[in-house]
């Protein structure tokens, strides 16, 4: 059994499959704590949940393009996820903050997709995980995996420079995603088309998109 936080179907709006139908499943817990973390992934109110039960409801929806582990940290449940995994039968989408790279290990053979963030320090007010990232997306490269990096007015040059030259080393496409505030965006058209123009000097496989579901107010 897992603590899930809450298990719905939605449309997906980060990333390269913005738009596609998925069954998301929110784990409990992260060993991370970012400043900009907008999501309820507290064990409060969250509900145990058996391999069966999961099986069930995954095999009751028929119309989603798969099902996204999300949280919080999924990779924090990686003794449940070896179990549930073999037997799920959608396809499985992972969205991880890419710092717990011998855990992807034990279940990378089962993942589909990968939504990998690159914690920027000057947004997430986190020590810096640049070794922690490099060693997951050296586990993960043969995945088909993306890079998901949220900044605001605060990213430096540094940031930039060292991200595009990380993401360079396994030739994965890098997503710039402004921090929005409520449904706004908290940074400038202005400001986030200067930080797209900054990345693309150092990387052309890099596109910005903003969270699209919080426009069009779903989950």
């Amino acid at each position: 059994m897992t603590k899930i936080k809450e298990i719905f179907t939605s449309i997906q709006g980060e990333g390269p499959y913005v738009g596609y139908k998925q069954l998301f499943i929110r784990f409990c817990g992260c060993n991370l704590n970012c400043k900009y973390c907008d999501t309820n992934f507290d064990i409060n109110g969250a509900k145990e949940y058996t391999k069966k039960e999961l099986l069930d409801i995954c095999n009751s929806v028929s119309d989603c393009h798969s099902v996204a582990l999300t949280g919080g940290e999924p990779l924090l449940n990686t003794d449940f996820l070896k179990d549930f995994l073999p037997d799920c039968p959608l396809d499985i989408y992972l969205e991880t903050n890419g710092t717990l790279f011998e855990e992807l290990n034990e279940i990378i053979d089962f993942v589909d997709y990968i939504s990998m963030d690159i914690k920027l320090p000057s947004c997430s007010e986190q020590s810096p995980q640049w070794e922690a990232h490099d060693k997951f997306l050296k586990n993960s490269k043969e995945k088909n995996i993306f890079v998901k990096v949220v900044f605001d007015n605060n990213i430096n040059d540094y940031e930039i420079v060292k991200t595009t030259r990380l993401v360079s080393k396994y030739g994965c496409e890098l997503i710039l995603q402004p921090k929005m505030d409520g449904k706004s965006s908290a940074v400038s058209a202005e400001f986030m088309t200067n930080v797209l123009d900054k990345f693309l000097k150092h990387y052309k496989n890099t596109r910005l998109i903003p969270q699209v579901h919080k426009f069009l107010n779903v989950d």
